[in-house]
């Protein structure tokens, strides 16, 4: 179901599950201060995109969260309805079919499990007349790693290798994470310049995120 206009605890690992994944997969743990971070891609939309079509599709998850304990909104879900507001767009969330577990270290176990079979949950809905949109801002926290499975079942869907893709998520270390190369891999679209936001900031510190949030379109030219 989509909203128009305004409709992710982004799952943060705990510090020795950024360690353990970034010693298995060679990855970077930013260690940056600030609270956002924009790695590998470096394009910007071409012009001015008043006049495209804009979908904010994200994942996100409530419950109990590292660092910010049990919340009913998820830290995803808090940027990707600052973005769909500022930039009136419609809004699509993938929500898989199975709930994850509400406790923190058993929803890191199966997303652990869920990554190392390359699952593919199965999501609720698709997006009606996907067609329509040009552009696609994709937001979901970073779980070990990488985006949610659920991120992909999702990708795998449409059609994405005409479509801008404008990746953003949520964290507590690891930044992007690569997940702009992921993309971009798996779908052939083009894709801008990510953001990475901390799930503490977007959680607790909603002004300074909703800065970040129209720092970073506003330098994309949206």
């Amino acid at each position: 179901m989509i909203k128009s206009g305004k409709k992710l605890l982004g799952l943060i690992l705990p510090i020795f599950f950024v360690i353990f994944v970034a010693g298995c997969g060679n990855e970077k743990v930013s260690t940056e201060k600030n609270s956002t971070e924009k790695i590998f891609a470096t394009e910007v939309a071409d012009e001015k995109v008043s006049g495209k079509k804009i979908l904010v599709a994200y994942f996100s998850r409530a419950d109990e969260n590292y660092q910010v304990g049990v919340i009913e909104k998820g830290n995803t879900k808090i940027i990707a309805e600052m973005i769909a507001e500022k930039l009136g767009a419609d809004i699509f969330e993938i929500k898989p079919a199975k709930n994850y577990p509400a406790h923190y270290e058993e929803c890191t176990e199966l997303a652990k499990t869920e990554k190392e079979n390359n699952e593919r949950p199965e999501i609720i809905g698709r997006v009606e007349n996907f067609n329509q949109y040009d552009v696609i801002f994709l937001g979901y926290p970073i779980w070990w790693g990488d985006l949610p499975m659920a991120v992909y079942t999702f990708l795998e869907q449409e059609d994405f290798s005409e479509k801008i893709i404008t990746p953003f998520c949520t964290h507590e270390g690891s930044g992007l994470s690569g997940t702009e190369d992921f993309i971009s891999k798996k779908t052939g679209a083009k894709v801008l310049q990510g953001l990475s936001i901390k799930g503490t900031v977007a959680q607790n510190e909603r002004d300074t995120a909703k800065n970040e949030v129209e720092s970073w379109l506003k330098k994309l030219n949206f």
